[in-house]
């Protein structure tokens, strides 16, 4: 063991300026046996480093090489296992635990006892040593027992020290000189021993030699120390001298700590006093103006809102730490206390008294707008509150009880005003609509009694002989002749009156204009009052808004749904919720005004509720592009939903009214009254609804309408006695078709084609009743002949049978020359013009479909003549061309 642990020495720890104190031979525990060293060391330079380092031998070959190194310090445990027994296994806890086996337990010991004085003599760290006996550690022990051991253990520790060249040198010449010291080491020890003997007697010799020298230096040490006490005197003299001068020096210094704290403390104290004077000092002007400042001029307000502002800044100072505990502080913000109440007192009674001020003006203007349908403007008052638009900020930060009670006279003062204005203004529109005076009618009072309305309305429109809209032309369908109707409107125009059609269009443009200036007025009050609130009040009303429009959907059963889509978070700031309900109290009459004018317009005319859904309409876009959620877009949007009832209930009406019609079963039909009031309901509502925003709406009702038309007509043409269920339907579905045509509204291009093929059938239809079998019993015959050829005769031999010879054929033509045709021909275009209508013209269509029949029948005569009488030579006794000109000269005699 010791020659490894030269070698070790030598070849790992010498090159690391390291010495090797201990070495145990170890192996991991439970593990394959794979033996290497452990080795505590030291460095010789200090620092000293005191490491473990574990060694094995290499595989390529007999050398060591250092595989891990661990710093004794970063060791935590040792545990030995057992403290009583002999034990090789041992633990090292460092960043792990770290188990092995050592060769031998004196081995194990060994290092554990140079680990455990390595640790009592660098590191003084408390290792614990557990399971070790206490013979292997050394405690510490009193005064020379301990100097003992401790010097037992730097013996121990510094055994070895390597021999530096000198020596080494040193030793190989004396070794040179005894040829026989290796051969005979204890020859040479007693040389060695003998020539040292000679040294130490030399080396007494020469210090009895200088006894002399000796005392002179005895002699000089003493007066030396004679010297040094007469310095320690005067060291203790001069000592006690500055004693004195440090205890005043101590006195200055404490002085000017306590002067340096003096001035420190009061640059601060003067800090603090500038910061409360700088910021919680209102100048007496400032004071003066909200004790007695001018609220009514210009000038005077702008010093009040000043003053203001700074009182605001001096009572919202982030005082420091302490400074609320300060008398002057507590009687300064008193002070400004009573300052903010005694002008915010005088501020809201100010505009409390300029709010009723306003009303009572605005009163007074109410007499020139009462005859003109415009409404008063606001503007120059709200000019003139907008002055105070900072004072009432400051109200609303400071005082917020004052703030809210403004805001409720506000409403108070000004919703009263306005529900005045709206009120003579609904009624001047009103009066507009119905054209009579206040003085005749007590109009005020219709919009709020449903019957007077009713009876005004009847009592306008009952005695010009009047009926507007579907409502009035529909009540009464009878179906009457087309002549009938023509002299009736001949008549009344002879009598120097406007027709019905123009005196609707007259009075539905009438309203238009008014329905519109009502919403244009209505408008930019309503805008300008809510701009007005938010910058008067200090309310944000606007925010980004993605959305569209609220819409009126007619669902399944006629229910109405109004549902408001957008890109708007749910929860909507509590400022724009202010501003609503202001302008919902301030305007809370518009939207019931509004209603009552519908209901009105509506009574009227039904018509008029096309005008009012897309007046509305185009408003209530308006509005919601400006701001979805303002009191303007929801107001106008809860009126639509009004509107498009009516509008509903206006293509209702129509559609019950079709369904309930009767005709006259003496006169002939003609075109059916509801056919010519679609058309005229849909040329009104095409005019109307151009470029309108609800078209939606109108397609809707269109298609309803259609249908209706479609199943009554179909309805009239069953019950219909007089007319031919199929003229009843060609002409009303001509109509049809050319209206739509005409018209060219999209939505019913399919509507269109079936109106195309119903007229189509039934002229078709009707052509073949109608002409029937005009040569009936060369009809009979050639059906013969047909029958014959189905049962399996061939056609060139149908001439041999006895009913259906050449002779039967030739009795048969005899009896229709050209004279009996025509006269035939004659009394059917006379049948034919008495079933049709003059108003659609189709007498001449359908008399050249009949001529086209009548043709197609005659060549299918002469077909089977040819095929199944070959070479007879027999002929009718009337051509194609004599058709032609029958039935030509018949029409130009009519």
């Amino acid at each position: 063991m010791t020659a490894i642990k030269h070698a070790l020495q030598r070849d790992i720890f010498t090159p690391n300026d390291e010495r090797l104190l201990s070495i145990v031979n170890v192996c991991k525990a439970g593990k394959k046996k794979r033996n290497c060293f452990l080795c505590a060391t030291v460095t010789t330079e200090r620092p000293v480093q005191v490491n473990v380092v574990k060694v094995k031998k290499s595989d390529k070959g007999d050398f060591y090489k250092r595989q891990t190194a661990w710093a004794l310090r970063d060791l935590a445990v040792v545990d030995a296992k057992d403290a009583v027994k002999d034990n090789p296994e041992f633990d090292l806890h460092f960043d792990k635990v770290y188990k092995w086996v050592a060769s031998s337990t004196v081995e194990k010991n060994t290092f554990i006892s140079c680990i455990w004085k390595l640790n009592q003599r660098y590191l003084r760290k408390k290792i614990d040593f557990i399971n070790v006996s206490s013979q292997l550690l050394e405690e510490s022990v009193p005064s020379g027992e301990n100097q003992s051991v401790a010097g037992g253990d730097e013996e121990a520790v510094d055994e070895y020290q390597e021999l530096n060249a000198r020596e080494e040198q040193d030793i190989e010449i004396m070794m040179e000189g005894c040829e026989y010291a290796i051969s005979n080491a204890e020859a040479f020890a007693e040389k060695l021993s003998r020539e040292l003997q000679v040294l130490d007697g030399a080396n007494i010799q020469s210090i009895m030699a200088s006894e002399k020298q000796v005392n002179i230096l005895m002699k000089l040490l003493d007066e030396a120390l004679k010297e040094v006490d007469q310095i320690e005197l005067k060291l203790s003299s001069y000592e006690e001298m500055l004693q004195s001068v440090k205890e005043q020096m101590d006195q200055i210094s404490e002085s000017n700590h306590l002067i340096h704290l003096s001035n420190t403390n009061n640059v601060k104290l003067l800090s603090e006093i500038e910061f409360l004077v700088n910021h919680m000092d209102l100048a007496k002007g400032h004071i003066k103006a909200l004790q007695e400042g001018d609220l009514t001029s210009s000038r005077g307000i702008e010093a009040c809102t000043n003053a203001a502002d700074a009182l605001l800044q001096c009572m919202n100072v982030a005082l420091r730490p302490g400074h609320d505990m300060l008398h002057a502080v507590k009687q300064q913000q008193q002070r400004f206390s009573d300052l903010r109440e005694q002008f915010a007192r005088r501020l809201a009674s100010h505009l409390n008294s300029v709010f009723v001020q306003q009303g009572h003006d605005q009163s007074s203007t109410l007499a020139q707008h009462s005859v003109e349908l415009t409404l008063p403007n606001h503007h120059p008052f709200h000019r003139d509150l907008l002055r105070y638009a900072k004072l009432m900020e400051w109200l609303k930060n400071t005082d917020y009880g004052k703030y809210e009670g403004l805001t409720k006279n506000y409403m108070d003062y000004l919703s009263r005003l306005y529900e005045r204005e709206i009120k003579d203004f609904f009624e001047v529109a009103k009066i507009k609509m119905t054209g009579t005076t206040r003085e005749g009618k007590k109009f005020a009072t219709l919009p709020r009694k449903e019957s007077a309305v009713k009876q005004e309305t009847e009592s306008l429109h009952g005695s010009s002989g009047k009926l507007t809209g579907s409502t009035s032309s529909l009540n009464k369908l009878s179906v009457q002749s087309s002549g009938n109707r023509r002299s009736q409107s001949s008549s009344l125009l002879d009598m120097g009156n406007m027709s019905a059609s123009d005196l609707d269009v007259a009075d539905r443009t009438k309203f238009d204009k008014i329905f519109e200036q009502v919403l244009s007025e209505l408008e930019p009050l309503c805008l300008a009052e809510q701009d007005f609130i938010s910058k008067f009040f200090k309310l944000q009303q606007h925010q980004s808004i993605s959305g569209t429009a609220s819409e009126v959907e007619e669902m399944d059963g006629g229910a109405l749904v109004r549902s408001y889509t957008s890109g708007v978070p749910q929860t909507i700031s509590s400022e724009k919720d202010m501003i609503r309900q202001m302008m919902t109290k301030i305007f809370r009459c518009i939207e019931p005004e509004l209603n009552n004018l519908i209901a009105l317009g509506d009574k009227i005319d039904s018509f008029n509720s096309l005008y009012m859904l897309v007046k509305m309409s185009h408003h209530v876009w308006t509005a919601q592009n400006v701001d979805p959620a303002s009191f303007l877009s929801t107001t106008l949007g809860n009126v639509l939903v009004t509107v498009k009832r009516n509008f509903d209930k206006c293509i209702s009406n129509q559609m019950k009214q079709m369904d309930e019609v009767k005709i006259s079963k003496k006169s002939k039909v003609g075109i059916l009254p509801f056919v010519a009031e679609f058309e005229e309901f849909a040329a009104l509502a095409e005019s109307i609804f151009k470029n309108a925003e609800r078209r939606g709406d109108l397609d809707k009702a269109y298609i309803k309408l259609i249908r209706a038309v479609f199943v009554s007509v179909e309805k009239v043409a069953n019950e219909s006695q007089k007319t031919p269920r199929d003229v009843v339907m060609m002409e009303n579905f001509h109509h049809i078709f050319a209206t739509l045509s005409r018209l060219k509204i999209s939505c019913l291009e399919a509507e269109k084609k079936e109106a195309k093929q119903k007229y189509t059938d039934h002229l078709q239809s009707y052509v073949i009743y109608s002409l029937g079998q005009p040569l009936e019993k060369l009809n009979h015959f050639f059906e013969g002949v047909e029958a014959r050829v189905a049962q399996g005769v061939r056609e060139e031999e149908v001439s041999y049978q006895l009913a259906f010879n050449k002779q039967e054929l030739r009795k048969v033509i005899k009896e229709y020359p050209g004279k009996e045709v025509k006269k035939g021909l004659d009394n059917l275009y006379k049948k034919v013009d008495k079933h049709l209508c003059e108003e659609e013209n189709l007498l001449q269509v359908v008399w050249h479909s009949m001529q086209d029949e009548f043709i197609r029948q005659y060549k299918h005569f002469e077909g089977l003549i040819a095929r199944c009488y070959p070479g007879s030579g027999i002929t009718m006794e009337f051509t194609i061309q004599d058709i032609l000109d029958y039935c030509s000269s018949i029409a130009q005699s009519h």
